[in-house]
């Protein structure tokens, strides 16, 4: 998620994603909560004469980890509800980004995911509320987890972050990321899928069949690292896609052929490659590299800047996460 935040995906504010997540959490649970406290379902003829009723919903901003969420709280007519997982007159909720992002980590089971909200609670309720609220909750991530995609992705990125996750013990483990960028330029994460141990291109290549079955049929530029394998398995699923070695991958790999006393220069000299306006001046611009006194030293990261820096046709499309 530092990488992606880094890249410049929305992750926070409003409409950002995990905003988003915080959101529909939170709500959904209000609303078992509320279902919980009157008796009966939303709409259920049982209610009738039951003698208390929803009453709409009030507007309320709770400050999280990941800044200020706007909430619609429900009510009931006799104003008898008092919600547990954000209390009245509780305007913070210190930690719950990390157990919502935790809730939509894939692979959670539902014992997982009851385990997790009984601590987003941090009181005593019943089995019965957790259980309804957990049902709830994985209908929710199911969806999100589920949902189609549109056909046509201008610009993909793919990366594995390593993140520590607990089956017994903790143990780093490769999250395999997918974030798409629409035609209106919005940026969306299209799923997360965790790995079991190192990073693969067959792994990758059951990810990108996935986004195929779900309605993505084309992506004109795909950004992603030098792993052995990866661009094919990226030309398999889309026969016309371009893979685009993403700028920060080589940029720490020319690091690697460097010594540090030479990096902020590196950083420096390389910048004017990937930022130039048309392909005729990136052209001029690696070979005045490696005219130079660092292009003559290393010779390796000139080898790498030739052969996994694909220029596409749009200087746009050179991969952004390098802004």
């Amino acid at each position: 998620m530092d990488r992606a935040d880094a890249s410049g995906a929305a992750l926070l504010g409003e409409g950002g994603l995990l905003t988003q997540v915080t959101r529909a959490v939170l709500e959904r649970a209000l609303d078992v909560e509320m279902t919980d406290h009157l008796g009966y379902e939303k709409h259920d003829p049982a209610g009738r004469g039951s003698g208390n009723s929803r009453n709409g919903t009030s507007p309320k901003t709770v400050l999280t980890d990941a800044g200020a969420v706007t909430l619609a709280v429900p009510r009931d007519r006799h104003g008898t509800f008092e919600p547990q997982l954000v209390p009245k007159h509780a305007r913070r909720l210190a930690g719950f980004n990390e157990q919502v992002l935790s809730l939509y980590a894939r692979g959670m089971s539902v014992r997982d995911i009851r385990s997790h909200l009984a601590g987003m609670y941090g009181v005593e309720v019943s089995p019965d509320l957790i259980s309804k609220v957990t049902d709830a909750v994985t209908d929710e991530l199911d969806a999100w987890q589920n949902r189609p995609l549109d056909a046509i992705w201008p610009i993909t990125y793919i990366d594995a972050l390593w993140v520590k996750i607990r089956s017994g013990s903790a143990a780093s483990r490769p999250v395999y990321l997918a974030v798409g960028v629409d035609g209106d330029g919005c940026k969306d994460v299209l799923g997360l899928w965790a790995g079991d141990e190192g990073e693969g291109a067959t792994t990758w290549m059951t990810v990108l069949s996935e986004l195929r079955n779900r309605g993505v049929g084309d992506v004109c530029i795909v950004a992603c690292d030098g792993l052995k394998g990866l661009p094919d398995a990226v030309t398999a699923t889309w026969p016309k896609a371009t893979v685009q070695t993403c700028v920060i991958h080589l940029i720490r790999a020319s690091l690697r052929f460097a010594s540090k006393q030479h990096h902020a220069k590196l950083v420096t000299e390389l910048k004017a490659i990937y930022t130039a306006p048309t392909e005729q001046a990136a052209e001029q611009a690696l070979a005045d590299f490696a005219a130079g006194e660092l292009g003559q030293r290393y010779p390796a990261i000139l080898r790498t800047w030739e052969v996994g820096f694909i220029l596409p046709v749009l200087s746009r499309s050179w991969c952004s996460l390098a802004a």
